[in-house]
């Protein structure tokens, strides 16, 4: 019997590739429930990941902190996304990003040795890494583009499109972080908007 976690994984890889049945219960196997409170760390600098999440519920923020302690926002991962520090998961290196809960986080997470055997041994599965190979990548490729070409009120539009229902639930300053501006550049912004 599956639990509500395990169905709510299987329905998002069902909308990302074709998965047999029995595919279907090998990969149940893999992943177990992970709960973090608020403020708890996913993967911390330095640390050599083994994970890979999926996230049930919560929000997490994958950031990085300069020598002198500030803090670069790259990413938020909320609902039905997938989560890793994946650069130092692949190359088996130490982590440069921190991955911590926003809010109380349940995942579910497999040891990403094990995923990789299964993998090895249906198409589905390569199929798998493939699609999110590419949403990482057309992620990324965005990302930098609206960092080097977009003034801070579209990548303010851009940030409410690409993750929406979101800004009631972070922090502003983790947004401002995101954005590359501060919190109240942020708050100018909102006011223009608000005003129009």
């Amino acid at each position: 019997m599956l639990t509500q976690e395990l169905t709510q994984l299987i329905a998002i890889l069902r909308s990302l590739i074709n998965l047999p049945e029995d595919e279907a219960i090998k990969v149940t196997n893999l992943f177990k429930i992970y709960t973090l409170e608020q403020g708890d760390f996913f993967v911390c600098a330095g640390d050599v990941p083994k994970t890979i999440g999926f996230v049930i519920s919560g929000i997490l923020r994958l950031y990085y902190v300069d020598r002198d302690g500030n803090e670069y926002t790259k990413s938020f991962c909320a609902e039905n996304s997938f989560v890793a520090a994946y650069s130092a998961l692949l190359l088996q290196q130490p982590s440069r990003l921190f991955i911590q809960a926003l809010e109380d986080t349940k995942l579910l997470i497999a040891d990403y040795s094990a995923y990789r055997v299964l993998s090895e041994n249906h198409v589905c599965w390569q199929a798998l890494n493939c699609k999110i190979a590419e949403i990482l990548f057309i992620k990324k490729e965005k990302r930098e583009s609206a960092l080097l070409l977009d003034n801070a009120k579209i990548r303010y539009l851009s940030f409410q499109e690409e993750y929406p229902g979101l800004e009631t639930r972070i922090r502003q300053h983790h947004i401002a972080s995101y954005l590359g501006i501060t919190p109240v550049s942020l708050s100018r912004i909102r006011g223009q908007l608000k005003s129009h």
